[in-house]
């Protein structure tokens, strides 16, 4: 099994040759089947014998690909789906072979290195100082959690007769803050935000300041959005980061989806405020055309995590001498994959420049998919887009409606796009984040409607 044997090179050009071709060509859409179905055609796989790799490999090409939904198709604008560049795609493969320990600097320095590059021009785009750093976190979820739990540990040092927390964030906060609330049993402070959906300052303070004063449990960090994945909204950044220094909390931001758009001089002004964060995540397997998962979390003073998320024990001490960078002390892993490799390749490969460009075709792709939303006939655009998120209705339809369409539109393989909802509304969402999504991409879907 730990041999290279000449069936194994056999095996390898035809898992590069299926590789290449599925960088080159535009990617298959494709759609979901039933376990039974799955079954039906490719029985238990797993068996005492093996199948042996050529068998294997299609069953999962011809089979078991085809019944996944391509999250770089152009008309898969659903969630926020992924693009990752032909260069990141590549590299991931040479990672992958290259069996590569991104944990500590001891096994990984030349991999930490470059991500560590990587990460200091996302910490530039947004402001931060030089001393700022972090991590290449699994994904959103684990970013935000990693982040609150070093923010928790700052306010035992303020207030350490405090024996129940709470972290407060916008209603329209994504559900990875109320899980991380969950998973570090603390409560959840939401608040409702402005009339324009932005959370501001002035909802903080005022709830906040309300929060302490009737509740036992003390606020000890506010969340601000980015870039909301419903809606793309941005929260008012510095006003909020002032409310929340102001009563000395931390100040964290999910911007998973939205600082991406950092990058963009067209938007870049939008995020304001968010060189005063202690923290924030961008996820580059988002936005910033990197395969999933990487999750760029970054730190104003990274000492803080080091103290908080640094595993001890006697067969880890080599890890730590000499004040070595381990990317496994800034989040909660110990064991991670290099899994920044990718996007730090990709930004090398074509330089930052090439990245503003790809932002700022996407960005101009949803102004051109609104302003066709507002001339169609049948359909209301539901709010003017912030960034990259267009949101519509089709009057008249109730959620079943919706539902019939997108599953006829995927069933059809033009594309993927199922309904979401808003205040109890149901909506259409396109959320373009591929350079590749043309105005005839936007035709075709919004010919069905």
């Amino acid at each position: 099994m730990h041999e290279f044997t000449s069936e194994l090179e056999v095996l390898a050009a035809k898992a590069l040759a299926y590789s290449l071709e599925r960088l080159k060509d535009d990617p298959p859409l494709d759609g979901p089947r039933s376990a039974e179905d799955l079954y039906a055609e490719v029985g238990n796989t797993i068996t005492a014998q093996g199948m042996g790799g050529l068998e294997a490999l299609s069953v999962f090409t011809d089979v078991l690909a085809r019944a996944c939904i391509s999250t770089d198709h152009p008309r898969n604008l659903a969630y926020i789906p992924s693009a990752p560049s032909e260069h990141a795609n590549l590299f991931d493969l040479v990672v992958g072979a290259s069996a590569l320990y991104g944990g500590s600097w001891q096994e990984g320095a030349g991999a930490v290195f470059a991500e560590n590059q990587a990460l200091r021009w996302v910490a530039d785009l947004a402001g931060l100082p030089q001393s700022a750093g972090g991590v290449f976190a699994q994904g959103g979820t684990v970013g935000n959690l990693s982040s609150l739990v070093v923010a928790r540990a700052q306010a035992r040092k303020i207030w350490p007769e405090t024996t129940r927390w709470a972290v407060a964030c916008s209603k329209e906060a994504h559900s990875s803050i109320a899980s991380a609330a969950n998973v570090m049993d603390v409560d959840v402070l939401l608040i409702e935000p402005s009339e324009s959906r932005k959370l501001t300052g002035v909802e903080v303070a005022r709830e906040v300041d309300n929060f302490h004063a009737t509740h036992s449990a003390r606020v000890f960090a506010v969340v601000a959005t980015a870039g909301t994945t419903n809606l793309g909204i941005i929260d008012d950044l510095i006003s909020v980061g002032a409310a929340a220094k102001e009563r000395n909390l931390w100040f964290h931001v999910d911007g998973a989806y939205g600082l991406a758009a950092l990058c963009a001089p067209s938007v870049r002004a939008k995020f304001n405020g968010i060189e005063n964060a202690d923290s924030f995540i961008v996820d580059p397997h988002k936005w910033l055309f990197a395969p999933f998962d990487a999750c760029a979390l970054l730190y104003r003073n990274p000492e803080l995590a080091r103290e908080v998320h640094t595993q001890s024990a006697s067969y880890l001490d080599a890890l730590h001498e000499g004040g070595a960078w381990n990317p496994s002390d800034y989040a909660i892993n110990l064991t991670r994959r290099t899994r920044g490799l990718p996007f730090w390749f990709s930004l090398a490969a074509n330089g930052t420049d090439a990245y503003t460009v790809a932002m700022e075709k996407t960005l101009s792709m949803a102004q051109i998919a609104a302003e066709k939303i507002r001339q169609h006939p049948r359909l209301e655009l539901y709010r003017e887009p912030e960034l990259s998120v267009v949101a519509f209705t089709r009057p008249g339809w109730q959620k079943s409606e919706y539902k019939a369409w997108s599953d006829k539109l995927l069933e059809d393989q033009i594309g993927f796009i199922p309904a979401s909802s808003d205040k109890g509304q149901p909506i259409l969402r396109f959320a373009i984040v591929n350079p590749w999504t043309k105005v005839s991409d936007i035709d075709a879907i919004l010919a069905t409607l």
